[in-house]
């Protein structure tokens, strides 16, 4: 069976400077609360295999904070089509994702965070910012995941850590 983490990215700041939404980073916060869910995972031992993200400023930084713990021994990628994407584009994703790692961590934004896990199967949960959801797919193979094929094994937000 795969396992599936989603996580939003860690929060982001608004400032009049970022040209686009896509070059917003990371604020105080959301500095601090990345590495911490970074460290959650490590403690755990929940890191994946492989992380994919979008490559939106505050989601790749987000990325990097997990990537760069101790304990994550896998490959950091960045697809463009995770920016905004809709639970029907993150399923293709997760559909063509390579068959080796056994565990993959998508970081994404919301709306779609939110739609794919309940698409999944997972139910209506709320996603805010840096937090972490894990679901266990009911397929061997990504290529073969289904709407409704997975469940919610848990969710870990910011706030409970802190």
């Amino acid at each position: 069976m795969k396992t599936i983490l989603f996580m939003r990215h860690a929060k982001s700041d608004w400032g009049a400077q970022y040209r686009t939404d896509f070059e917003r980073p990371l604020n105080k916060r959301g500095q601090r609360d990345a590495p911490m869910m970074a460290a959650f995972l490590a403690q755990h031992h929940l890191m994946p295999d492989l992380i994919v993200s979008s490559p939106a400023m505050r989601a790749r930084l987000t990325a990097e904070y997990i990537a760069r713990t101790d304990t994550f021994q896998g490959e950091l990628a960045f697809d463009k089509r995770i920016y905004l994407a809709s639970p029907g584009m993150l399923l293709t994703v997760i559909r063509e994702l390579p068959e080796y790692p056994d565990t993959v961590m998508l970081v994404g934004h919301n709306p779609g965070m939110e739609d794919i896990i309940e698409l999944l199967g997972g139910g209506r949960v709320r996603m805010p910012t840096a937090a972490i959801a894990s679901m266990r797919l009911y397929a061997d193979a990504w290529a073969d995941v289904e709407e409704d094929g997975a469940h919610l094994q848990w969710l870990i937000k910011p706030k409970i850590l802190r």
